[in-house]
Order: C-alpha cells, then structure tokens, then sequence
C-alpha cells in the first residue's frame, strides 16, 4: 500500500481512487467497507477491479480507467488526444518519459482559485505512467482539479488562521455560497477564521464560542458574537439561519447529534461541517454522515485528519 509504484496486475482496472497524502490507510479502510478491492498501488493511487463507489477520502477518483500502450512518447500523446483533448497528469515514475508525453498535450493551466470563483467547468481527464509502455488513463473523473488539488490566492493578512481554506474548498466543490445579506451562524467560531470569511461574502454572521474572538474578526461589518456553547444552543428557540457552519473541535458523533438536531428542527437551509477525528478515524460516524439524504462527506485538499459534510450537496 502506498508503495512508489504498481505492480502488474492481471485484473481489468475499472476504477483508481486517489488519496491525499499520509491519507491511504482512511481510503484503504473505506474501500473495504464498501466491499471494493484493490488490486495494486502505484503512489497514493489505488487501482481497482470494481465499479467505481463514492469514497469521501479520495481526492479524486478516476471513473473509467483503461490501459493504453505506449511504444514511443508520440504514439502514447496521440492516443491521449484521440481520447479527448484535456487531460491532467499524476506523475509518479518515468520522469523524463512522463513530461516528454505530459508535453505533447493541450496544456492544463491549474491557476489559483480568486474566491468565490466558481471551480474549471471544461471537462478534464487524468493519466499517469504504470511502466515505460504502458499508461494509465481515465477519461472521466470526480474533481475538476489536477489530482483534486484546489489551490486558491490565499488572504495571509486578513484572517486570524488558515481554516479559511477548508471553506473556502468545500464552498467551491458545493457550487455555492452565502450571498450579502443571507444569515449565518458559525459553531465553535474562535479564533474567526471561518467568520472572516463568511462576513467577506457578505453575509450577516454570527459567531458562537465559549473563546472570544479575533478582535479584528468581532469588528468586522455583519459579525456578531455570543460567548457560549454551541451544543448549548437550542435550534428549536433559534431564529432559522440560511447557514450553519461548524469547525468545532469535537467527537465526530457528538457532532453528528448537533447536526441532526438543526436538521430535524428546519431551522437551517444549509449546512457545512468538519468531522475532527481525535486518534483513530471514526469510519461508522463518517458513514452515519454520508447516509444524510442529500447530503455529501469528503476529504478536501486543504482539510488533515477530518471530513467536511456538506448538506444539500
């Protein structure tokens, strides 16, 4: 598992999930939750014989893959462009050969994200070298992104840490976001990274924590501040919000009975969250999530040992 490359494999490779880095070991255990094999490993790329499942720790998965062969650079960037004309590459061995053939294609300008842009629309494939011969290619994938890595022009004066990013990602891959004047409310706010980033879209946002916040943050137009629990809250005597966010520290089924309760009360139209998990990965509590009608459990880029759940997705 994890290995720098993949062996020979005999199977047909109908589906390759990509984890993100030091995360094979979650995707490896949600594959064989989800009853799929893997049959090889070639890097952070895991090769299968199954359809292709939803899997919330791939950063991307790779929908239907075929072998192609590769006897020269031209031979194998003329099959790629026979294919379709976009592509994205996964480099992992043969360098040089890799970035003759990455060469010969249409370039893929992976630029950073100015948020709230919304993420590529033009359609995108992925390939990458299982041997000097022989390469890997999905015509279709899951994220819009170059191996899912959404990358985006980063605020490093504004907000008060770098959690924004983890919003800002789940906004993208959501497809929306608050707009001005909208109401939110924001669990476990301090120190206000995900309030800074709320409030700049506009949006009135209240911030929730037993821990002030950021001074600069509690100040900024459309922020509010309550010093107090968030699972103290009650959703029943809460005026609706059109968002609840939560980024707080805690036990992920704990969570999960918070985010019911505004659920079952209907006193928020969206929701978006982090599963924190504290040791080991909670994968019945992540599965609890991703059975949420409508809703949605991944792994972005920017998120480390947690999931974000976003509903409706």
């Amino acid at each position: 598992m994890g290995a720098a490359g993949a062996r020979r494999v005999e199977a047909v490779i109908r589906s390759a999930y990509l984890a993100a880095e030091g995360f094979a070991p979650e995707l490896t255990e949600e594959l064989r939750r989800a009853g799929v094999g893997i049959a090889a490993w070639h890097g952070r790329l895991a090769l299968s014989p199954e359809a292709p499942v939803a899997a919330a720790w791939s950063l991307d998965t790779w929908t239907d893959p075929r072998e192609v062969a590769v006897p020269s650079v031209k031979a194998g960037a003329d099959a790629l462009r026979d294919l379709q004309r976009n592509w994205a590459h996964y480099p992992l061995l043969y360098h040089r050969r890799s970035a003759l053939l990455a060469e010969r294609l249409p370039p893929v300008k992976a630029r950073p994200l100015a948020f709230p842009a919304p993420a590529p629309t033009a359609h995108l494939g992925a390939w990458t070298l299982l041997a000097p011969d022989r390469l890997l290619a999905s015509p279709t994938k899951t994220s819009p992104f170059v191996n899912g890595e959404v990358g985006f022009v980063e605020d490093r004066e504004g907000p008060p840490s770098r959690a924004y990013l983890k919003l800002w990602e789940a906004l993208t891959r959501i497809g929306r976001h608050p707009l001005p004047g909208e109401t939110c409310l924001d669990l476990g706010a301090a120190p206000g990274g995900w309030t800074w980033a709320i409030a700049r879209l506009g949006a009135r946002v209240t911030a929730v924590d037993k821990a002030p916040l950021d001074p600069a943050i509690a100040v900024m137009p459309g922020v509010s501040c309550r010093q107090e629990s968030a699972f103290g809250l009650d959703p029943r005597q809460e005026m609706p919000v059109d968002w609840l966010f939560s980024d707080i520290i805690c036990y992920p089924s704990r969570l999960l009975v918070l985010v019911r309760r505004w659920m079952e009360a209907g006193a928020a139209r969206n929701i978006v969250c982090t599963l924190k998990f504290q040791g080991e990965t909670d994968h019945d509590t992540a599965a609890d999530f991703a059975a949420i009608p409508r809703g949605r459990v991944f792994h972005g880029f920017h998120n480390k040992h947690e999931l974000t759940f976003a509903w409706p997705a």
